[in-house]
């Protein structure tokens, strides 16, 4: 009896991680009705995250509301997983992009704060480790509106409270982390950030992810030379040089915040994912992995979810093959070792036709029946 692991991550616009793992194993089971499977949801960090891992991991889900990037209440949901000692956050949910008309979006007035809010929830409920994707950010505040949802304060010169948001990081003399919440000194924050940018600079946050967040460049400008001022705060606070850590100027900064104040560890995505959900352990005894995800191309071998799984497997000498929605060949996946990478469309059907969920799900049934006859 052959045992089969499927962990595919969504195929986006089309179907779920889930649904393309339960109409592979129908298709499977046509050809070979006595294998073992094991099925589980995957992501990359990235959006989806929290749901797959929720859904593999049988957690529970928690609504609170928070404050939105211009800091209207909003209700904003995480997951419990492990008895409710894990919180697994999207900062997208409270401090996205996505929650802003294009006309407000402004990094210079938009905060993280209903992020911390959302930690600072989940420590208030005993969790004592958080994951946290960090993605999709609207904000460029350095992590200081999150930080002040969890009691840190940035003092002006005149000793008072500043605002978390963008334009108020050159006015920061002095950090003071009298009122933090307690429970920060013993919870494990494991972040997801799949980038390397620097927290200030030419490459930092402010330079490469502001203009998409509705900055100008004398905007830019402006945030990067807080970011700078900042970097230097840190260091006389607590003598960490923020602008030396790789991944500081993910999510405008945040990456920087919990890294150099949080004492965070920062791991690409598919990896915190694969960590949680004991990946090695589901593949132990398996003859075959299948991964996928909507489209297959170069980026796939860039931390996406299949490469993660790819290299898992590859650790246990277990053959992985990959479908998906489309497949764009190139030496990056030519190279990249799976036994087989397969599009599970026909070309007879148009795209349009094909992202339609109930094509897509027969489409995946038709390659499993194909795939091991």
């Amino acid at each position: 009896m052959k045992t089969i692991l499927l962990a595919f991550d969504s195929f986006k616009g089309s179907l779920t991680s889930r649904e393309v793992a339960d109409a592979f194993e129908e298709g499977l089971r046509t050809v070979i009705p006595d294998c073992e499977v094991r099925k589980v949801c995957l992501a990359d960090g990235g959006e989806g995250t929290v749901e797959a891992l929720v859904t593999s991991l049988n957690g529970e889900w928690v609504e609170v509301e928070v404050l939105d990037p211009l800091m209207r209440p909003i209700c904003a949901r995480y997951g419990l997983v492990d008895n409710g000692l894990t919180a697994i956050i999207e900062m997208a949910v409270a401090s996205g992009l996505p929650l802003l008309d294009e006309s407000e979006r402004n990094p210079l007035k938009a905060s993280t704060y209903g992020t911390g809010q959302l930690m600072a929830d989940a420590l208030a409920r005993g969790c004592r480790k958080l994951l946290i994707g960090i993605g999709g950010s609207a904000t460029n505040d350095a992590g200081t509106g999150m930080l002040s949802a969890l009691g840190y304060r940035f003092l002006d010169a005149e000793g008072n409270s500043l605002t978390g948001n963008g334009e108020s990081l050159e006015q920061i003399v002095a950090i003071d982390d009298t009122r933090v919440l307690p429970e920060l000194k013993t919870v494990e924050i494991c972040v997801a950030c799949d980038v390397t940018n620097p927290f200030c600079g030419p490459q930092g946050a402010a330079h490469v992810y502001a203009t998409q967040k509705g900055a100008d460049e004398s905007m830019v400008r402006r945030l990067d030379r807080g970011m700078f001022h900042l970097a230097e705060v840190i260091k006389q606070f607590n003598q960490v040089d923020v602008t030396t850590m790789p991944g500081a100027g993910a999510a405008g900064g945040v990456g920087g915040a919990f890294g150099a104040l949080l004492g965070a560890s920062l791991s690409r995505g598919v990896e915190l994912v694969l960590e949680a959900l004991h990946f090695d352990e589901l593949l132990r005894g398996c003859d075959l992995v299948v991964t996928g995800e909507g489209r297959i191309d170069h980026q796939t071998m860039m931390g996406k979810a299949p490469s993660g799984v790819l290299m898992a497997a590859a650790r246990h000498g277990i053959p992985t093959i990959a479908i998906g929605g489309s497949v764009e060949w190139c030496k990056e996946l030519e190279d990249g070792g799976f036994a087989s990478i397969i599009s599970i469309n026909d070309e007879q059907f148009p795209l349009h036709i094909a992202m339609r969920p109930e094509v897509a799900r027969e489409n995946v049934k038709r390659t499993a029946r194909s795939l091991l006859l």
